[in-house]
């Protein structure tokens, strides 16, 4: 190989005969492209920047809603939902009653109880509605309020109470509504419900076909009296029948304080047997009054002015609008509900 290795300093030899290419310019057209290449991506990042600022402004506005909540949670006071509004003219009180009755729903003894004391307290409240429409709840946050309604009546004797049934006042609403003057109901509410059911099952043959074993250890020879493994012993049985027929009793005798002689013929009708009845129907049991709504009663007191007492909850009230705007179209263990519940929770019927 005698010409190896290469001279560096040699040219090839078909350097000398070709000329050396210089880079070429860009054309007019390239330039073009070039530059809107470049724009496109100055276009791209800002629009990148807005949305990265987007998603933190929204990450930012879902944690404060956290703390927002958490501080509404924390807070001792019960919002009035009077603030602007004016109380000194005669009016109609209104208090709601909506929902399961429960220490930790809306409708709980301490805020009801608040509202009906501050309606009955204003000089200028001529009369006190409790707008009702509830399947019932807990025994004793419904008789916290129906022994607050009786004092009230006791104490304002002037004033009248009148319990205004819609859709529902069954069970434990019906309790309380048992402690008004008068009873005013739509002619298709549901009404009654005077009774107490503790639903309970036994799932012992399922989970023997699963392979399922119960290793539930206890300390009292029936504190697994409601297990879902095993059937009552007729000891037990007797027992909570014991219970709930206890429940029943103040139950009864609250209705039977509160509606008196109206009652016609609470045995032969069964008034107590847990059974409910249309608002037409209960009018005739004694159950209730008159029909008759808010509205109607409004115009037979003659009053022009209407104020709802009612707790209000403002992050409550958005998130209820939102949910409309968006097309949104029990505390114990024995609870008054005419509607059944699970988890062996006894509810009054």
């Amino acid at each position: 190989m005698p010409n190896w290795p290469p001279n560096p300093n040699k040219r090839p030899d078909n350097s000398s005969n070709e000329p050396v290419q210089q880079p070429s310019q860009p054309s007019g057209q390239e330039w073009r492209l070039l530059e809107n290449t470049l724009l496109a991506s100055v276009v791209e990042q800002r629009r990148a920047r807005r949305w990265g600022i987007f998603f933190k402004l929204l990450t930012f506005g879902y944690i404060l809603l956290i703390f927002l909540t958490l501080g509404r949670g924390c807070s001792s006071k019960a919002p009035t939902g009077l603030e602007g509004v004016d109380t000194s003219k005669p009016h109609l009180a209104v208090v709601e009653l909506q929902g399961v009755i429960s220490s930790g729903d809306v409708a709980n003894a301490y805020d009801v109880n608040e509202a009906l004391t501050r309606a009955f307290e204003n000089k200028n409240s001529k009369a006190i509605a409790l707008d009702i429409n509830s399947p019932g709840g807990s025994p004793v946050q419904s008789d916290e309020i129906w022994q607050t309604m009786m004092d009230l009546r006791q104490e304002y004797p002037d004033k009248k109470l009148y319990a205004v049934i819609g859709d529902v006042g069954a069970s434990g609403a019906y309790y309380i509504a048992s402690a008004a003057d008068e009873i005013y109901v739509n002619p298709s509410s549901l009404v009654g419900s005077i009774g107490v059911i503790m639903p309970s099952y036994n799932i012992e043959g399922l989970m023997d076909k699963v392979g399922v074993e119960d290793r539930t250890i206890t300390a009292g020879e029936y504190k697994d009296i409601l297990s879902l493994s095993r059937p009552l012993t007729d000891y037990e049985e007797n027992h909570v029948e014991k219970v709930l027929a206890n429940t029943h009793k103040h139950f009864i005798n609250a209705v039977k304080e509160g509606r008196g002689d109206r009652l016609k013929n609470p045995e032969q009708n069964k008034l107590f047997s847990g059974l409910f009845w249309t608002g037409e129907q209960s009018i005739e049991l004694g159950l209730a009054d008159k029909k008759g709504s808010i509205a109607s009663l409004e115009k037979q007191l003659e009053l022009e002015n209407v104020v709802n007492y009612s707790p209000t909850d403002p992050f409550q009230l958005f998130m209820d609008r939102f949910a409309v705007k968006l097309g949104a179209g029990v505390g114990s263990s024995i609870n008054l509900d005419v509607l059944p519940q699970e988890n062996g929770n006894a509810q009054m019927r």
